[in-house]
């Protein structure tokens, strides 16, 4: 089961030099169809998306490189729901943030919430992902 609540919420935005809404449309849609991607084991859309020099360092402190995280990506999420509770995008001229909070559901039923920060830098006209760090955090199932 997707949601895609993040579309209906409105991005906290803010930062230190001036931004045109547009920006902020485009940031916001990358990071609802960053999600998605997650959610659908979609490798073209992260293909597309990331920067070559792209690296994460996921909820468990591994450290992944782009071609790393496209075969952990093409194995499909580890959670059966995930929705977005809160976005925040911060832009910095040609660099942008991303802080995220979302809820997330696994097959078994256990809830829990994470926290991510995704950096995008503008490159020859496109927003590119280069760093995404996750913060996960258990909470009782029902």
């Amino acid at each position: 089961m997707k949601t895609r609540d993040a579309r209906r919420r409105a991005a906290d935005v803010s930062g230190g030099a001036e931004f045109d809404r547009a920006t902020i449309r485009t940031l916001s849609r990358l990071n609802q169809e960053y999600i998605d991607a997650f959610m659908e084991a979609d490798v073209n859309w992260y293909s597309d998306n990331l920067a070559h020099d792209f690296v994460c360092i996921e909820s468990d402190g591994s450290f992944l490189r782009r071609d790393d995280f496209l075969r952990n990506a093409a194995h499909g999420p580890d959670v059966a729901a995930y929705t977005l509770a809160d976005v925040r995008i911060r832009v910095y001229g040609h660099v942008a943030l991303v802080h995220a909070t979302g809820r997330f559901t696994r097959g078994d039923g256990t809830e829990g919430t994470s926290r991510y920060t995704d950096v995008y830098v503008l490159r020859e006209g496109r927003w590119k992902a280069v760093a995404a760090q996750v913060t996960r955090s258990q909470e009782s199932g029902r």
